[in-house]
């Protein structure tokens, strides 16, 4: 993990001047006679007016998904009155719903005013948990309804209570929502364990632990990909109640083993040569990351290693996706934090782990990994 290297000489100089212009009106109006100056400033227009507009956009999509206009569309181009007939729309809401739609390249506008499918809109469909996560989105959207209340903390957000799973302190007692949300982790665990396999070689670990792994998707995935690893799993007894069935279908009955407990009252099993933690850290305040892997560190033997893949802030150079959508929800959530490669470091150097490794993510808004090993010898 490098530092952060000072700006060059005269950088600053020049940036600001660069800011000092772009904020001149006048500056403005010359540059719309200059060509190169007028495409950048026009594109740089329209990102902002992205920006302003994003919560709209968000609507959209969220009433596409609410409605299910995107399924209704899937085989086939439908008329605007078929679609309001099925949604209870009128059919001039619905044509407002289907321009916005198509104007974010979901749907796609037939020569005979028809709606279609379009290419976003079926990749969409096609993306694992994704309409679940923008199913619940009212209740983040409300959280943000006043963002300075929330970033004062004088809010009492919603989305802390929407999963009580993660959040409350007692674990999971509702089989309901326990449920719900591990369909909707199970849902998107898919892209996470493409990605996360793709960034991190596990050829040699011999036996590995997912802990907070859920019904086992993870371990599916890397079973599929090691066929000679063994498997351990470690979760909620309430969560994992139904991993024994899902593993054994997925063709890895003999190779692995559960365990129901809570890592904040009991310690981890014993027996992995590496230990996995998927989507865990940024659900969790610093205070239970540190006990966390504090018994990551005891569970594992000398030279054992510790994958931590997750969302992850850009850190230094802020990421769109991550530093925005992820840390905002987050934040909502209460208990949660999305950090940097770098602060997920510092908290396993202040473990005892060494070799710390950072693999940027291919998609960051889904996965990037820090790996760490624990020590042969103490230091």
């Amino acid at each position: 993990m490098s530092a952060l290297r000072p700006p060059a000489r005269g950088g600053l100089g020049l940036s600001r001047l660069g800011l000092r212009l772009a904020g001149s009106r006048r500056f403005q109006i010359i540059a719309e006679r200059i060509p190169l100056l007028r495409r950048i400033g026009r594109r740089e227009g329209d990102a902002l007016f992205d920006i302003v507009a994003g919560f709209v956009h968000s609507q959209v999509l969220y009433a596409l998904v609410e409605l299910r206009v995107l399924h209704m569309v899937h085989d086939g181009p439908q008329t605007v009155q078929a679609l309001a007939a099925r949604t209870g729309l009128s059919p001039e809401r619905m044509q407002l719903l289907l321009q916005g739609g198509a104007a974010l390249k979901l749907l796609k506008r037939c020569r005979d005013g028809r709606f279609d499918l379009a290419v976003r809109g079926a990749a969409f469909l096609a993306v694992p948990g994704l309409e679940a996560m923008v199913g619940h989105h009212h209740v983040l959207y409300r959280d943000l309804a006043d963002p300075v209340a929330f970033l004062k903390g004088e809010t009492d957000p919603e989305l802390a209570r929407f999963w009580p799973y993660v959040f409350g302190a007692a674990g999971a007692v509702d089989a309901e929502v326990t449920a719900k949300y591990s369909l909707l982790m199970t849902e998107s665990q898919g892209l996470v364990a493409e990605d996360t396999l793709r960034l991190v070689d596990l050829m040699g670990v011999k036996r590995l632990m997912d802990v907070g792994g859920g019904t086992g998707a993870f371990l599916a995935a890397v079973g599929r990909a090691y066929p000679l690893m063994e498997l351990m799993l470690f979760d909620l007894p309430i969560v994992v109640a139904a991993a024994p069935e899902k593993l054994a279908a997925a063709g890895l009955g003999g190779r692995f083993t559960v365990h129901g407990g809570s890592f904040r009252d009991d310690p981890l099993p014993l027996g992995a040569d590496a230990i996995s933690l998927v989507r865990v850290l940024f659900d969790h305040s610093d205070e239970t990351v540190k006990l966390l892997l504090s018994r990551v560190f005891a569970a594992l033997p000398p030279d054992g290693r510790v994958i931590i893949a997750e969302p992850m802030s850009g850190g230094a150079v802020p990421h769109r996706e991550t530093d925005t959508y992820m840390a905002f929800y987050t934040a909502a959530m209460k208990t949660g934090r999305t950090r940097s490669a770098a602060e997920i470091g510092e908290l396993l150097s202040a473990q005892g782990f060494t070799g710390i490794k950072v693999f940027p993510g291919f998609r960051p808004y889904v996965a990037s990994a820090v790996t760490a090993v624990r020590p042969s010898v103490p230091g």
